[in-house]
């Protein structure tokens, strides 16, 4: 595949996303294209990442004295004690705001990073690979930061977008078929947020798609990425139009919190059952079109994504659900906000709906 450069701009930050393979090889050149420089760097890697992969990061990273962090990426460690962690690494070497942090990893680990470099001297460069499909189409796009509390998911955070992304797609080869589903369940809510036709070449191809076979996987984190960098451009800091990209989210980071963020569901398989739940509730409320929602449902099935919530959860712990909902960051006064579907490509932002309802819903869903 030929790279891709998209080019993002928002109020605070104009950076490229380069999309392609090995591309861990070519970073100096990278850089060098773009007009990046700096003398030091710190590596925060997700400890999962292939050593050999590092290695050749830190060869093509010619003349810079490299520093690293080994970050066990989970949610769990997702957490602000992770960040001192990077902060006192930084203040020990001496970093300026004129060097640069590099987050190589998940969803997670860019999360981590991300917001520790924000926080150092009220802004460190920050340059982003992302090693996991799910971050490649989503979380390395826009420039959301942030950590987990007991309250809930990503209650502390900035937004602060990084200067360069960099999306090698060798990584994804050294994924386990989970990470893949994950990162599919984004590309789908992409589509159903924004385009209609996007959602049917999507249908179409999907097996090839989780297959990783070329060029259908490219195109699909290109159109992916393309969709999102529109949004983000229009509405950097989630006033409106932004908040379509929460489709599935309100209930998914409930799912998280309420199981303690447990391994047993990870941050994609929560958001696919998030958007399952959230077309129920669009289909109990005669909001969406009963053969846009067939599709969809029977599109889940056959592509085998996560679609059971009663696997993971009782109808007792409707309740549980519920406060963490309740804490979601997008909501106003006592209602719990939702974004919502009518049909493939027209989402709906700032339904408000009361925890009675909401309990209700939930309560039905772990009965049937």
């Amino acid at each position: 595949m030929k790279h891709i450069k998209l080019n993002i701009k928002t109020k605070t930050q104009n950076y490229s996303m380069i999309i392609g393979s090995d591309l861990t090889k070519k970073i100096s050149k990278i850089l060098f294209s773009n007009s990046l420089i700096f003398k030091n760097c710190l590596l925060v890697v997700d400890s999962k990442i292939p050593k050999r992969k590092i290695l050749e990061i830190k060869k093509s990273l010619k003349n810079k004295k490299i520093f690293s962090f080994l970050l066990k990426a989970k949610e769990n460690n997702k957490n602000i004690k992770s960040v001192d962690k990077i902060l006192k690494i930084l203040l020990e070497k001496n970093f300026s705001r004129e060097d640069c942090l590099i987050s190589i990893g998940g969803g997670i680990t860019g999360d981590i990073a991300g917001f520790a470099a924000s926080q150092f001297k009220r802004g460190l460069k920050f340059i982003n690979i992302p090693t996991t499909l799910l971050a490649q189409v989503d979380s390395s796009v826009g420039g959301k930061t942030g950590v987990n509390t007991k309250y809930g998911k990503n209650l502390i955070g900035s937004f602060y977008q990084p200067n360069l992304v960099i999306s090698d797609i060798e990584f994804l080869k050294t994924l386990p078929k989970r990470e893949i589903i994950c990162g599919y369940g984004e590309i789908l809510k992409h589509s159903l947020i924004a385009n209609r036709k996007f959602y049917y070449y999507l249908t179409k191809n999907c097996k090839k798609i989780l297959q990783l076979s070329t060029p259908y996987i490219d195109n699909s984190i290109y159109e992916s990425c393309k969709i999102k960098k529109e949004i983000v451009e229009k509405d950097e800091r989630e006033n409106g139009l932004r908040k379509i990209l929460n489709f599935g989210h309100t209930f998914a980071h409930a799912y998280e919190a309420s199981l303690n963020y447990s391994r047993k569901l990870n941050h994609g398989e929560a958001v696919i059952l998030g958007m399952n739940t959230a077309l129920n509730f669009c289909f109990d409320n005669k909001l969406i079109k009963k053969r846009d929602y067939k599709s969809i449902m029977n599109h889940i099935i056959d592509t085998k994504l996560p679609s059971s919530l009663k696997k993971f959860f009782k109808k007792k712990d409707a309740h549980k659900i519920l406060s963490f909902m309740l804490s979601d960051k997008k909501n106003r006064s006592n209602k719990i906000s939702l974004v919502l579907l009518k049909k493939i490509g027209n989402p709906v932002i700032n339904k408000e709906y009361s925890k009675h309802k909401i309990l209700k819903f939930l309560k039905k869903e772990l009965s049937n």
